[in-house]
């Protein structure tokens, strides 16, 4: 897991500023250890300043995917060894103590431990623990094994983050349990005293003293103090250094609230002095601030939505999700404002929601009760229950309870059971949605899943047989309804699969499209014959898969399933002049590694040598089997996530793209130590910086990664291993262009752009403006310009950012006797209009699409402003242009 990038801070900001946050905590003299785990090999160094460094015991490694920057992997039984004999007694916690970490335990059916110590007296002076019955411990001992409390709550998930923090002050006689910041469990201890006062015994991170409780997973900022930090100081040390973003919001991101309004509350980053606040109900709205999401710069961490005198006075709408975002603020911090993460919550809708079972729920046990979530309001329940979903959707009877639970009685194995619940508020009775599951021996595992997300468009539909099938009738579409309710004779049909066939290949679908399907079971010796199944679905995904290297196994030749990775990806294998080996030696060929996958199973290593006599570079070159058209579907950027290792020789990254005609192009990577990324990074690359050096795009016949300078084969390089994923293809990011086809106010033929919204001219029009017809390519109406008139002109809410590539796409025509169409991109300057880069296009009379690109590379100066259209006809005497679908896309270098 990662947090978001943050800006640099210089350092003695970080020191002047940071006022109650994490440097604080550095500096606090209670403060004992303090592992980072960012980078280490046998020892990890403690940054409290105390010196109390932990020696690596067996397999404790450094790995990339911490919590924040690295973190500590522990294999079963190894661990930190502190020497807890030459720890000094002042640096003994005993009369309040905070132990807090970040774990992330894998579930091996024993207990974890954090840390361990034990006295002289042999007493187990502390047990912060991931327990394997799936709760927390947190216990203390005084000298001569005298329990002080021993507390054991909460619920782990395993394979995922969570931070501890355990606490207790002898003064209060308090004992608090903290999960992920928040407090699951006080203790008043009955006799308060001193914690046992030395680890005579030893004192070690991850292991029993007796070996027992060994911690597997990593592990992460590390902090052992002499008194009990408060909530908030918690809430900071779980960050991470210092932290200029808002954090820890409230209502909790994606929480589902009971009520109309809502205090926004949340812990201020580390500088803030007063804090931007942006609310809305659309995300990308908020998240850009534009419309009217800004509320306003508050003084506290806090404001109220939902009620008189405050945004959505009428109170928040039950059923729909809000978006916030608060920006930290301080003007004399030239970083600020410092940007923060778009969140969100929803309002419950006045519907039934969250089924248990869940919606598409498969081999439900046979005495299963029916529960859910109950609606906004809501004081009666109405539950129908059936096998047909037109029978359920279509219910007027139904039995109704003042509870949210429904037994439905034994349930019959191999069935598709389906269910409604209606929720009355006492004035209205509000139909809930249709919800299904199925019995054990059901048809079931259908791939794609049921419900996923960014499916590649040519993919294979699969399915586990239900237990009396003889064969499969198979249906297939875009429409719900129609593949519900469609029989053989239907277009969804597409054929009945014999016993064996359990698979399906819908050909090239729609991108970021929603299909649905459905497999009935057929048994012609069953009287029940064919078993009607459950509506699936998936949503293809809004990018073209390059390779996300899942299909590789660890086959080997003979076999004819066999496809190793390095078969595909060709190296410098029995080659001199390339330094690179895809794979690994041996199996498994691709990496499978936590924390060396960027998405999926599986990534591709590549070791790269470019210091061989005569390898001088390495690349791995994938000839493409399909997706050679790097046009299609609108696409224009690729994206792939590359990660290295600070032990690599730094070397720059390329990918190069060749045409079937040998016709090559490459991109450099600007950073000249790429291959020290010890991060996964995402490298995105306008296309349209493949083809300003002559490649056809339509045409791709192979694509290189490569470390180096391609076809150097002089100057010498380094050495070092480099791990690819998820390469893709994706439409550029559209920036938001207001009424950019001219559809607005839509009424009649203007002259002049008064009154039409978006668009704007530097004086009086003498007959430009915007009437309907002349082949209009996106909605009914046109814009057209006059020679001689002013330009019209649009300034936008992008901020252009270093890196940025923009493209204007804009149809356009003669309308009478025009030749010229200029077109500029232009930064606002305090009011001013500095164009970036502007063309004179030569038009034709049919309607069609002319770009003009503009690199914020080129113009650094545009940089930090925001950017803008303008559009005027160049032409001589009376002459007409006609505009229509004005567009601006955003790649990121």
């Amino acid at each position: 897991m990662s947090r978001k990038v943050l800006c640099p801070i210089p350092l003695v900001l970080v020191l002047c500023l940071a006022t109650g946050g994490f440097a604080d905590l550095l500096a606090d003299p209670s403060l004992s250890i303090y592992y980072s785990f960012d980078d280490f090999t046998d020892v990890v160094a403690d940054l409290s300043g105390k010196g109390h460094d932990g020696v690596v015991v067996g397999d404790v490694t450094a790995n990339p995917d911490g919590k924040r920057n690295g973190a500590a992997k522990f294999a079963t039984g190894s661990y930190l060894d502190l020497n807890g004999p030459s720890i000094p007694a002042e640096d003994i916690p005993t009369s309040g103590i905070t132990l807090a970490a970040w774990v992330k335990c894998e579930n091996t059916a024993g207990h974890h431990a954090i840390f361990n110590a034990r006295a002289s007296d042999s007493t187990w002076v502390v047990h912060p623990e991931v327990r394997s019955e799936g709760n927390f411990r947190w216990l203390l001992r005084a000298a001569g094994s005298v329990v002080l409390f021993d507390i054991r709550a909460g619920a782990v998930t395993w394979g995922e983050w969570v931070h501890f923090a355990g606490t207790y002050d002898k003064a209060s006689g308090k004992a608090f349990l903290y999960i992920n910041g928040q407090l699951i469990y006080e203790q008043t201890v009955v006799n308060p005293q001193d914690i046992a006062g030395n680890w005579g015994l030893g004192a070690r991170v991850g292991y029993n003293i007796d070996n027992a409780r060994p911690f597997t997973g990593l592990m992460d900022i590390f902090f052992l103090f002499k008194r009990a930090l408060s909530q908030n100081e918690i809430l900071k040390a779980m960050q991470g250094e210092a932290y200029p973003l808002a954090f820890n919001p409230n209502p909790a991101n994606g929480a589902v609230l009971l009520d109309t309004w809502a205090n926004l509350e949340w812990s201020p980053g580390d500088f803030a002095v007063t804090h931007n606040v942006y609310f809305g109900e659309n995300p990308d709205e908020v998240s850009s601030g534009t419309g009217d999401t800004f509320r306003g710069n508050q003084p506290t961490p806090s404001a109220i939505v939902g009620f008189f005198g405050y945004p959505y006075p009428d109170g928040l709408v039950p059923g729909t999700t809000y978006y916030w975002r608060v920006d930290e603020v301080n003007t004399l911090n030239p970083s600020s404002p410092w940007k923060g993460p778009v969140w969100s919550f929803s309002v419950a809708p006045r519907t039934a929601y969250n089924p248990k079972p869940a919606d598409g729920a498969e081999s439900v046990d046979l005495n299963a009760q029916l529960e859910w979530a109950a609606g906004f309001g809501a004081k009666l329940h109405t539950v129908y229950f059936g096998q047909t979903f037109d029978d359920v959707n279509n219910a007027a009877a139904g039995t109704s309870a003042g509870i949210t639970t429904y037994n439905p009685g034994p349930l019959q194995a191999e069935k598709v059971y389906y269910w409604r619940v209606d929720e009355n508020d006492g004035a209205t009775t509000h139909k809930g949605d249709v919800w299904c599951f199925t019995t054990p021996g059901t048809v079931g595992h259908s791939q794609p899943a049921y419900g996923a997300t960014g499916i590649e468009m040519n993919p294979k539909l699969s399915w586990t047989p239900a237990a009396h099938a003889a064969s499969h009738q198979l249906y297939f579409g875009a429409d719900a309804e129609a593949v519900r309710k469609a029989g053989i004779a239907s277009p969804e049909y597409k054929g009945n699969k014999a016993l064996g066939d359990k698979s399906y290949d819908p050909g090239l679908l729609v991108w970021d499209h929603t299909y649905y399907w459905r497999i009935d079971e057929v048994n012609n010796v069953n009287p029940g014959s064919p078993w009607k199944g459950p509506l699936w679905s998936f949503t293809t995904a809004d990018f073209l898969l390059v390779d996300d290297f899942e299909s590789y196994n660890n086959i080997d030749p003979p076999d004819p399933a066999s496809n190793r990775i390095f078969e595909a990806w060709k190296d410098g294998f029995g080659t001199a002049t390339n330094g690179a080996l895809v794979g690994n030696d041996l199996p498994p060929y691709a990496e499978s590694r936590p924390g060396w996958i960027h998405g999926g199973r599986q990534s591709m290593p590549v070791s790269y040598d470019n210091k061989q006599s005569t390898a001088r570079y390495s690349e791995a070159v994938l000839t493409l089997a399909s997706l050679r058209d790097w046009t299609a579907q609108g696409v224009a950027e690729l994206s792939l996530w590359f990660r290295g290792d600070a032990a690599n020789a730094a070397e720059r990254l390329y990918v190069a793209i060749v045409n079937r005609s040998g016709a090559a192009a490459v991109v450099y990577r600007d950073d000249a130590d790429a291959t020290q990324t010890k991060t996964w990074t995402q490298w995105v690359i306008p296309l349209q910086a493949f083809a300003d050096q002559g490649v056809n795009l339509a045409d791709v016949d192979r694509i290189a990664i490569g470390v180096g300078t391609r076809g150097n084969t002089t100057t010498p390089g380094g050495a070092g291993k480099m791990y690819l994923d998820d390469i893709r293809l994706y439409r550029a990011e559209l920036v938001p262009v207001e009424n950019f086809s001219f559809e607005l106010p839509g009424t009649s033929k203007q002259k002049g752009f008064d009154s039409v919204p978006g668009w704007n001219t530097d004086g009086p029009c003498t007959d430009s403006g915007v009437e309907t017809g002349y082949t209009p390519t996106d909605g009914s109406w046109t814009a057209y310009l006059m020679s001689g008139d002013p330009s019209v002109w649009q300034l936008t809410n992008h901020v252009i950012a270093a890196g940025d590539v923009l493209q204007l796409k804009v149809d356009a025509r003669i309308t009478w006797a025009a030749t010229v169409l200029r077109a500029t991109l232009y930064y606002d300057d305090n009011g001013a209009r500095v164009a970036a880069t502007s063309q004179d296009i030569p038009l034709s009379d049919t309607m069609r699409e002319y770009t003009l690109s503009f690199s914020a590379g080129a113009v650094p100066a545009s940089v930090g402003h925001r950017i803008g259209i303008e559009l005027s006809n160049a032409s001589s005497g009376g002459t007409w242009v006609g505009l229509d679908n004005v567009r601006l896309e955003v790649s990121t270098q």
